[in-house]
């Protein structure tokens, strides 16, 4: 049987935008409990793939800083975007990938693994007054010298983390999973 409470934190789980958050810091000790949450997520061949660079204080207006520069066709919305996002995060957690250098498993598995890992982190963010949401902006595969990244790392997007105050309640329109299954006998 499966728990009740294990299911209501999934269902809990959202994302929560850095508009939202209230620009108070959270402490390293939570960050770092929320990373090795993220550690335990499920790896083909333990190869492990994630891995993170965290900015918080002053290193977020220079990471801010590199993706705005690094983006000669940025907006002054996207400039504002960027910045406001940063300065109201505590933390932000650049989502790393490193190829298994054998290459022994499909690039998709490695990518999935990663994505897990940031599942494992929202997950633990549930009921702790702490959100995160997970993006992609525009330009974040030129931040790879930024990062230091090698041949076969990649920055899959940062993860905006925060307290937030409240939130409003949602109610998701979700399509019922039965018309998405099929029972095979």
């Amino acid at each position: 049987m499966i728990k009740k409470e294990v299911s209501q934190i999934i269902a809990k789980r959202r994302s929560i935008f850095p508009h939202q958050f209230n620009g108070q810091t959270i402490n390293k000790k939570i960050v770092l409990q929320l990373l090795i949450n993220a550690n335990t997520a499920p790896t083909h061949r333990l190869t492990q793939p994630w891995f993170f660079k965290v900015f918080s204080g002053n290193s977020k207006q220079k990471l801010a800083d590199e993706l705005i520069h690094s983006n000669t066709t940025a907006s002054e919305l996207f400039k504002k975007k960027i910045t406001t996002n940063f300065q109201l995060s505590s933390h932000i957690i650049c989502i790393c990938m490193r190829r298994d250098h054998t290459e022994s498993i499909p690039e998709w598995e490695e990518i999935a693994s990663v994505a897990m890992a940031v599942q494992n982190i929202w997950l633990s963010c549930v009921d702790g007054k702490i959100g995160g949401y997970w993006s992609t902006p525009k330009g974040i595969e030129k931040l790879n010298n930024f990062l230091h990244l090698k041949t076969k790392e990649r920055c899959l997007g940062l993860f905006y983390l925060g307290v937030y105050d409240s939130l409003q309640d949602r109610v998701l329109n979700r399509k019922s999973i039965e018309q998405d299954v099929q029972w095979l006998n």
